[in-house]
């Protein structure tokens, strides 16, 4: 087909998350009416990484969360951080990174669990990981009172660019083994405010 690799493109510049290579597929049938080959479009995506690997792009395509993404050179990340910044209302506060970072090596994990292992309350930092759509409700427990159960979303793959889950470090990578997730964070022990306040105080 002429010009497969530029409506390709065109799709993956729109689709609001990492676009999948079947739903290229499905769109591409739809609006041709025609069969294609999965290793045809592969071939197609790969031809569109080569020629945004060229220095006179900032962009490149990506392959992450399951799809393909436009992202931001590293060249210019420092350019598009302050970007960021500066535009961003709030980033993501310490209490949220704990409990993001509980729920992504513990998942499936309950809010009382996230809680027993950060030590205070964190129905505040939950919210607004709920919020921002990085972690979502997967289930229920089979314990008493069958609790939420929470996990990361691929949203989170998506902000922190991971392919899949696989590609988490593991906690022996971590420099400092002292202080792995799950052990409470100096800031809350050294504090005499209780666990609502400092949760307040923080966010």
């Amino acid at each position: 087909m002429e010009h497969l690799a530029q409506h390709i493109e065109s799709l993956i510049f729109t689709a609001e998350s990492p676009i999948p290579l079947q739903d290229i597929k499905l769109c591409l049938e739809e609006a041709f009416g025609a069969a294609f080959h999965e290793d045809e479009l592969l071939g197609a995506i790969e031809s569109l990484k080569q020629r945004y690997a060229d220095d006179n792009f900032a962009l490149e395509i990506a392959e992450i969360a399951g799809g393909y993404q436009f992202l931001t050179k590293g060249a210019y990340h420092g350019t598009v951080g302050v970007y960021l910044k500066q535009t961003t209302k709030k980033r993501l506060t310490r209490s949220a990174l704990e409990t993001l970072s509980i729920i992504a090596y513990k998942q499936p994990v309950s809010k009382t669990e996230v809680e027993r292992i950060r030590g205070v309350n964190s129905d505040h930092a939950l919210q607004k990981l709920l919020e921002k759509e990085l972690v979502s409700i997967v289930g229920r427990s089979e314990g008493p009172g069958r609790p939420l159960l929470y996990g990361t979303s691929t949203k989170f793959m998506e902000y922190f660019g991971l392919r899949s889950m696989e590609e988490m470090p593991k906690p022996k990578e971590f420099k400092l083994p002292d202080n792995e997730i799950g052990e409470q964070a100096p800031i809350e022990e050294e504090t005499d405010l209780a666990p609502e306040t400092y949760e307040s105080a923080e966010e």
